[in-house]
């Protein structure tokens, strides 16, 4: 296993990806979860699947553990949301679940989709659904609960302070 490894995750529209970006420019290694390991797939067989389906949004698991067990990063932070993320929580010294309400969490959907409307949250339902996700976390690990309301420079500095304390090691 890596040094130190950390999910962040979160229902849609919580801002992970928001967080990845803002690790990686403060020179930490972060891992976009969506982008670099994700793909549509069983989340038990790992076998991908055709057409999108939010219960079908997988990490590639042999990328995880190779990515967890690199040393040569002081932590990794893996950033994202993955039906599958059962199959390989053990890997992580901590998880940060980033939570708003509802209000600023449709908000931010509204403008991703304004901003791409293939983007996920467009889709006829996708809104109910979200709605069910964030109310009952459903498909979210458990976690350390961040306030991801606040600013992204306190959100990434509340998740620094607990991830790389001494005394949380």
């Amino acid at each position: 296993m890596g040094i130190r490894n950390f999910l962040i995750e979160g229902v849609s529209g919580t801002g992970k990806t928001t967080v990845c970006d803002a690790l990686q420019r403060r020179g930490h290694h972060a891992v976009h979860g969506d982008r670099e390991l994700a793909y549509q797939g069983d989340p038990e067989t790992g076998r991908p699947t055709g057409g999108f389906r939010h219960e079908h949004h997988i990490w590639n698991v042999t990328k995880v553990e190779a990515l967890a067990a690199d040393h040569s990063n002081p932590a990794t932070f893996f950033c994202g949301g993955s039906r599958n993320f059962p199959r390989f929580l053990h890997l992580f010294d901590g998880v940060f679940v980033l939570d708003v309400d509802l209000d600023t969490l449709l908000h931010r959907i509204d403008q991703r989709v304004r901003a791409d409307p293939t983007e996920w949250g467009g889709r006829p339902g996708d809104r109910e659904l979200l709605t069910r996700l964030h109310r009952t976390q459903e498909d979210v690990p458990r976690g350390r609960v961040i306030d991801a309301t606040a600013p992204v420079e306190h959100v990434v500095d509340e998740i620094l302070r607990h991830a790389l304390s001494p005394k949380d090691k």
